[in-house]
């Protein structure tokens, strides 16, 4: 009975220790370290972004149009490119985190799930291009970037090694273009330092991602791909200043 008078008696100041001394104690124990819960989507932002371009490109279209100098036209043909360089990236990288679906259709950053070709649709509609989102958005890759481009302005390779692809990417003037795959789309943000890869993943993580040259895994696993510069393109521009709709290209069209 001493015995276990004595045992308890213990027990007891050894738990009050513990209890007095536990703050100091979680200080000096190895934290957990949580996972990266990664970016999250930003609407707000996205809508922000949105109405500063659909402004920018409101004051362009107004002078494009008003001007019958050549040069002048020119000129602010490159002021649109600039500005779509700068506003287009920052909006699609409001999106990152985005949950991805084969149905997806999320109209704003974190508004549901979205896929990949409504991704693409989205960004395009809320850049200021006036095109049918849903139509678009239901098309291949090819004929999302035909709508807006003529066939030789599109570059197709087939089995080509991912270094050899690179390669020829970073190599090409920056700017914005849309890229097809076996079974996906996005877009290829290309800048001096590297291009990027930005799209609704339907792979891990499965969600919208902002992915470097050198971890852009589906871009390198895939056998077929093809390429479309948005941005370089002079009818791409006009189409953008002028506010022409701009009809979408489906299977049997030319």
């Amino acid at each position: 009975m001493r015995k276990l008078v004595w045992l308890l008696g213990i027990a007891t100041v050894l738990g009050a220790a513990a209890w007095k001394f536990a703050p100091e104690l979680q200080k000096l124990a190895p934290q957990a370290t949580l996972p990266d819960p990664g970016p999250k989507p930003n609407a707000a932002r996205y809508a922000s972004l949105c109405q500063e371009l659909a402004a920018r490109r409101q004051s362009l279209a107004t002078r494009w149009k008003k001007t019958r100098n050549a040069r002048e036209k020119e000129s602010i043909e490159n002021e649109a490119r600039t500005a779509l360089e700068s506003q287009l990236p920052a909006m699609m990288r409001c999106w990152l985190g985005t949950p991805w679906d084969f149905n997806g259709t999320a109209t704003e950053p974190g508004g549901g799930k979205i896929a990949c070709g409504y991704f693409v649709a989205t960004l395009l509609r809320d850049a200021g291009f006036r095109v049918d989102r849903a139509r678009l958005a239901q098309q291949a890759s090819e004929n999302i970037m035909r709508s807006f481009l003529d066939a030789k302005a599109c570059h197709r390779t087939a089995g080509q090694p991912y270094d050899a692809f690179a390669a020829a990417v970073h190599a090409a003037e920056p700017g914005i273009s849309i890229v097809g795959l076996d079974s996906h789309v996005g877009f290829l943000v290309n800048t001096a330092d590297d291009f990027h890869m930005i799209h609704s993943s339907g792979s891990q993580p499965w969600c919208v991602v902002d992915e470097p040259s050198a971890e852009a895994g589906v871009l390198k696993r895939s056998n077929y791909r093809v390429t479309g510069h948005l941005t370089a393109d002079r009818g791409v521009l006009r189409k953008w200043l002028s506010g022409d709709t701009i009809p979408v290209r489906v299977p049997g069209n030319t």
